[in-house]
């Protein structure tokens, strides 16, 4: 197929009518800037072919704001050395004619004739869609869709399929195809894709595992009878043999004795531990006769350390005594010098205060001043401050609405411009002492009016013409004007001003008194932080405390001029004060400390004393001797008790480590323990052959091996049915696998010649690698070297890349197979890098030998050394076309 000229008319940009002629068999670059109409001409092709002439969804082709446009595709194409010429129409007037040799069809038949020729479907109804597109959906790539090629493929496959089929003959026969559907359904039937069973063959395969699980269960309940028969006689003699020997009586018997044992123990250990106690309150009541006996026996030890004690009493007594003028001599000397310290830091205070008192008053005086004259400029800066609120309130105006009412104004004047640049224009030149009357209004001379409404031009002596401009575009003008004339008025009422000029001035005035303002605010502040009425206070607080200070100073007792030179400072008569106080301070603390040292020299002498005589008393009384001969007998007493006790106690412990009680008490667990054993084996054998009959007789009820020869034999039947499905289903698989083989193989045959049209381009491009086709004719797996992936794994570019490179491959199959072939590029191949773009010009340059390539470009540069004379789509719009 060599199409050999496209005009279109009234499709989008191009009202006027565009050819495009004189197309060469081999590659057209058509190159044009983006928005120039590349993508239109690719689109009118489309719709051309692809669009019903009567369908309503080709909006998109009318001119923007042309409702009565007639989108119109001219196309002369010759294929198979016959002349094709068709001219279709849309929306106003909706036609279809096709002339092959002479021979004329129009309307629906013209169409499916052009669908049968290149392979594609016509909708129903509606716009054409991506599935109806056939071959010329996978040999016409949209901008930015040269990377997908699965969808076009699989829309073309029944075409690619049929050229095949031309190709290799019978060994494309889909004869067989039915044979492998059938086996297909009825392996189906029985097995999933994966192999495993399905249905009834299924169904089945559970019965049969079921049935088999059941027998087990019931092969393991008559087990269990079996032993449990056993297992009653056993128990039933166990049972009876206890009854009559009864085990446990001797167990009892003994226990009873071994706790007869342990009792008489037990007394014993009472016994012992009374003993143990009155041994216990002996041998304390001898401690503390011992401790009496000690403490009379040092009693004349006592004695003789008081008396000692008694004569250093008094020595220290004496030696406290003796210090005690000097200390009182140095007390009264230190008062004496912190009298005289005190009253020279005393004169030096009131020499400091009269000399803080000066300062005061200077610094009252200069902070008054200064608090007068920040007063007067408080006051001045207030008087300005409500004069700039009066001018601000005075001009008070919203700046946001000012703004919006210059957007209006310059809105206004804008769509003015626009009006005026598409009202119609009246333009007059009058002879001397001529006029005219517009609308009105006399006119003479000379001049030029842009009228926007309906206008009245009287002509004196002859009458008047009416003038209405026309087109929507002046109605819709001169209604925006009116719209925001009125929305001008509006703002300019809510504002309360004449003009926007006037608006401007006051929002000035308003802004200029608001800066007025703030610097005042601000000047105020600096002069009066808190306030005029707090600096008023803080001006008549310094004045009272100016007056107060000088009532102080007058109050001060004047000092005589030499005196007043030669005192110390107050500093040095703080510090000769301090060292004068701390000296007393020492003095006095020396003679206080002397003071109760004397106190307690007499008070320890006086103690010492009595203590002598009151011990020496008790010494020498007869009662004393009493107690000593007394305490002397009881200790003896004591004694003899302890020794009896202490011999008792041991004999009395040999005899109970002789009956050994530990043993005894284990005797008795281990008795009690047997006895309760053997007692409680006994029930249990009574409750284990109650719970034994009782099974024994639900069981014997159940009839277990006739249920399990029923189970039994329901398996068989199963098993049977089973296995004949199974070599059912294996027969099958193994026939559909055959045949699949067989149909692959088939299949590889008809993947050849696709694939030798792929290996030829893609040796260009990259020369070790390869791209395989699968069953249905889409490119798939991409091996080059030791990489390994899917076409759909590459990059962004080489996908763009192996997409054009397929469509070659189609495309030579399909001209191979003689049908026809045209290819269109709109702005392929933009994301290849310099060297791989330079592969595929050899591509489309070797394919262009065999295909018409009609390729749109908006970089003409990248395509210099393509070998054809580019056509530049912005040159062609300035050609004047006839019908």
């Amino acid at each position: 197929m060599k199409l050999q000229q496209l005009r279109l008319e009234q499709i989008r940009q191009f009202r006027d009518p565009l050819l495009l002629g004189d197309l060469q068999p081999g590659i057209n670059l058509i190159h044009g800037p983006n928005e120039s109409g590349k993508s239109t001409l690719v689109r009118a092709i489309r719709a051309a072919f692809f669009e019903r002439h009567r369908s309503k969804s080709v909006e998109d082709l009318r001119p923007w704001g042309d409702s009565a446009a007639v989108p119109t595709v001219e196309l002369a194409f010759e294929h198979n050395q016959r002349s094709w010429r068709l001219t279709k129409s849309f929306l106003q007037r909706k036609r279809c004619d096709l002339v092959v040799d002479g021979t004329s069809y129009s309307g629906d038949e013209a169409e499916e004739k052009l669908a049968a020729l290149l392979g594609y479907q016509l909708p129903q109804k509606g716009a054409s869609k991506e599935q109806h597109w056939g071959v010329p959906g996978l040999l016409w790539v949209e901008q930015g869709t040269g990377q997908d090629i699965e969808r076009a493929v699989e829309h073309a496959g029944d075409h690619l399929k049929s050229a095949l089929n031309n190709l290799v003959g019978e060994v494309a026969s889909s004869g067989g195809d039915e044979v492998i559907q059938e086996i297909e359904q009825q392996r189906g039937e029985l097995l999933t894709g994966t192999g495993k069973p399905r249905g009834e063959y299924l169904q089945l395969e559970k019965d049969q595992q079921q049935l088999q699980e059941e027998i087990a269960v019931l092969d393991d309940r008559i087990r269990q009878y079996q032993e449990q028969v056993d297992r009653l006689g056993r128990l039933t003699d166990e049972y009876e043999k206890a009854r009559r020997e009864r085990p446990w009586d001797q167990a009892l018997r003994n226990l009873e004795r071994a706790r007869e044992r342990y009792r008489q123990v037990e007394v014993l250990q009472q016994q012992q531990a009374r003993d143990k106690e009155a041994l216990q309150y002996v041998q304390q009541s001898l401690a503390l006769l011992r401790q009496n006996q000690e403490q009379l026996q040092s009693q004349n030890r006592k004695l003789q350390q008081r008396e000692a004690d008694l004569q250093k009493a008094r020595q220290q007594l004496a030696r406290e005594e003796a210090r005690a003028e000097p200390l009182q001599t140095a007390v009264e000397q230190a008062r004496a010098v912190y009298d005289a310290a005190g009253k020279a830091l005393e004169r030096a205070r009131q020499q400091e205060a009269r000399q803080r008192l000066v300062q005061d008053i200077a610094r009252l005086q200069a902070q008054h001043q200064s608090l007068s004259l920040s007063l007067e400029k408080a006051g001045e800066f207030q008087r300005k401050l409500d004069e700039a609120r009066k001018q601000k309130q005075q001009n008070r105006i919203d700046g946001g609405t000012v703004q919006q009412l210059r957007k209006t104004r310059r809105e206004l004047d804008e769509e003015t411009i626009r009006s005026r640049a598409i009202a119609t224009r009246l333009s007059w030149e009058l002879d001397p002492g001529k006029s005219l009357r517009l609308n009105g209004q006399q006119i003479s001379e000379q001049g030029e009016e842009r009228l926007l409404e309906d206008s009245t031009l009287s002509i004196p002596g002859f009458g008047s013409l009416g003038i209405t401009p026309g087109g929507e575009d002046l109605a819709r003008a001169r209604r925006s004007l009116q719209r925001l004339e009125q929305r001008l008025s509006d703002e300019l009422a809510a504002l309360g001003v004449a003009s926007l000029e006037e608006a401007e001035q006051r929002l000035v005035r308003f802004q200029e008194a608001d800066r007025q303002l703030n610097h005042l605010e601000d000047l105020l502040k600096s002069v009066a932080p808190n306030g005029i009425d707090r600096l008023t206070s803080e001006y008549d607080d310094t004045g009272i405390e100016l007056e107060k200070r000088r009532v102080e100073q007058a109050g001060l007792p004047s000092t005589p001029g030499p005196e007043a030179e030669t005192a110390p400072g107050k500093t040095e008569a703080e510090s000769t004060v301090r060292h004068a106080e701390a000296a007393l301070t020492n003095a006095e603390d020396a003679r206080t400390r002397h003071e109760k040292s004397v106190l307690t020299a007499r008070q320890d002498c006086d103690n010492a004393r009595r203590e002598w005589q009151q011990l020496k008393d008790e010494l020498e009384g007869t009662e004393r001797q009493q107690q000593l001969q007394q305490l002397a007998g009881e200790l003896a007493a004591a004694e003899q008790r302890k020794a009896g006790l202490e011999g008792t106690l041991q004999e009395r412990d040999h005899e109970i480590q002789r009956t050994r009680p530990d043993l005894i008490r284990l005797d008795i667990e281990r008795y009690q323990r047997a006895a309760e054993t053997q007692q409680q084996a006994q029930q249990n054998r009574e409750r284990e052959l109650r719970d034994i009959r009782v099974r024994l007789e639900a069981w014997g009820a159940e009839g277990l091996e006739e249920q399990r020869n029923d189970k039994a034999a329901e398996l068989e039947h199963h098993h049977r049915r089973y296995q004949e499905l199974h070599r059912r289903a294996r027969a099958l698989d193994l026939l559909l696998n055959l045949l699949t083989e067989k149909r692959q193989a088939l299949t590889r045959r008809l993947q050849a010649p696709l694939q030798k049209h792929l290996d030829h381009y893609l040796s260009v491009l990259f020369p070790d690698a390869t791209l395989e086709v699968d069953e249905n004719l889409m490119p798939g797996r991409f091996t080059r070297g030791n990489e390994l992936g899917q076409m759909s794994e590459l990059s962004f570019g080489a996908r763009e890349q192996m997409g054009l490179i397929s469509r070659l491959a189609y495309a030579d199959l399909l001209l191979e197979a003689g049908r026809p072939t045209l290819i269109i590029l709109d702005d392929t191949l933009v994301h290849s890098d310099m060297g791989r773009l330079e592969g595929m010009k050899r591509i489309l340059f070797d394919a262009a030998r065999r295909h018409q390539i009609l390729l749109f470009t908006c970089h003409p540069e990248h395509w210099q050394d393509l070998g054809v004379e580019p056509r530049d789509l912005e040159a062609l719009k300035g050609q004047t076309v006839s019908g």
